[in-house]
């Protein structure tokens, strides 16, 4: 069995299937069953948890699971039917567009001030609420490429070449200090938060765990390279307007010059990746395989779907002054309490 201090321990389970798992991966207990998942809320926190384990095991893993158990066929099974499900729920409810140019095009119209989680927090976000939505955004940020480069093998040509492009300045552009999972714990060490990788999963309501089980699901399946390259489209063509206000938000609550970085960074990096994203990883990719348009324009709607139902839940409740986390955080600079849910779903 491999431990590796950077492994983040289990979670604490939400449901049946995630219990099951969970127990599983200590040792004591049967997996649940694959046909479990078809009566489960595809959306739910149980679902939701039981397939972020699962894929979890092809990042970093837990502390305490041997790493062998990242191919267990059954363990595969169960996920197998998690994201099934997930898949087909994604597939029936997500408003799609007529063509891909048309989801592109909803892409490019920027949004009206004050709207959205990023126009929230710009005009009156109060500093805890950034500490939140940082937390939340940890699961994602703290892997932001990881889950893209699994496209890498699946491209060639021009749409490989600009991935790869893209790819290398979220690694730093060969600088450990550039990463910008690096420069999103910086920003989360300036408003107080634990920067441990998987810190904040039990605190993240399963809407956030889904925006974050779509692009694993997108990335470990090649036939779904499609939805992947939308997915990743959605992220670059978006982040630069909202990273914009998200800086404003950083600078305005007097949050830190890292935490203004971050957000500053990408104001410039990801216009510049919007370009490259869709007129030469997207062109580059259609000119190959063209029969792929539909999967990229259902990998950019099903992202937006899945950031509208998240962007639902943080405005529901801050509006209504309450935290929007199942664990709340501590003051800042102290740290959080290792468990302690506040209550399940």
């Amino acid at each position: 069995m491999n431990h590796h201090p950077r492994e983040p321990r289990l979670p604490h389970p939400r449901g049946p299937l995630s219990a099951a798992l969970t127990a599983n991966l200590r040792g004591a207990g049967p997996l649940p069953r694959p046909a479990d998942a078809g009566a489960a809320d595809p959306y739910g926190d149980d679902l939701q948890l039981a397939l972020y384990v699962c894929y979890e095991l092809h990042y970093r893993g837990f502390a305490g699971v041997p790493a062998e158990r990242e191919w267990d066929p059954e363990l595969l099974r169960v996920r197998a039917a998690l994201e099934g499900r997930f898949l087909e729920a994604l597939r029936a409810g997500t408003p799609v567009h007529d063509s891909l140019d048309d989801a592109l095009g909803a892409l490019l119209v920027e949004p009206a001030e004050g709207t959205g989680v990023a126009g929230f927090l710009h005009k009156e976000g109060e500093l805890w609420q950034l500490r939140e939505y940082a937390a939340l955004r940890s699961l994602y940020h703290l892997k932001e490429a990881d889950p893209h480069a699994w496209v890498l093998p699946r491209l060639w040509g021009r749409a490989k070449a600009a991935m790869a492009a893209v790819e290398y300045d979220e690694f730093g552009g060969g600088r450990a200090d550039r990463v910008h999972a690096r420069l999103f714990a910086d920003l989360m060490t300036d408003l107080g938060l634990d920067t441990a990788y998987g810190r904040h999963l039990d605190a993240a309501p399963a809407e956030m765990l889904a925006l974050v089980n779509l692009m694993s699901l997108f990335g470990l399946h090649r036939e779904l390279r499609g939805a992947l390259v939308g997915h990743f489209a959605e992220v670059e063509i978006t982040s630069s307007p909202a990273s914009r206000r998200l800086a404003e938000a950083m600078r305005r609550t007097g949050a830190g010059p890292a935490a203004e970085f971050f957000y500053d960074e990408h104001v410039e990096a990801d216009a510049v990746h919007e370009q490259v994203v869709r007129h030469e990883v997207i062109g580059g990719l259609l000119d190959e395989e063209p029969e792929l348009a539909p999967d990229i324009a259902f990998g950019i709607d099903a992202t937006e779907y899945l950031e509208d139902r998240l962007a639902r839940r943080l405005l529901t409740d801050w509006r209504a002054g309450r935290s929007c986390l199942r664990i709340p955080l501590g003051p800042a600079g102290q740290r959080e309490p290792e468990r302690r849910i506040s209550h399940t779903s």
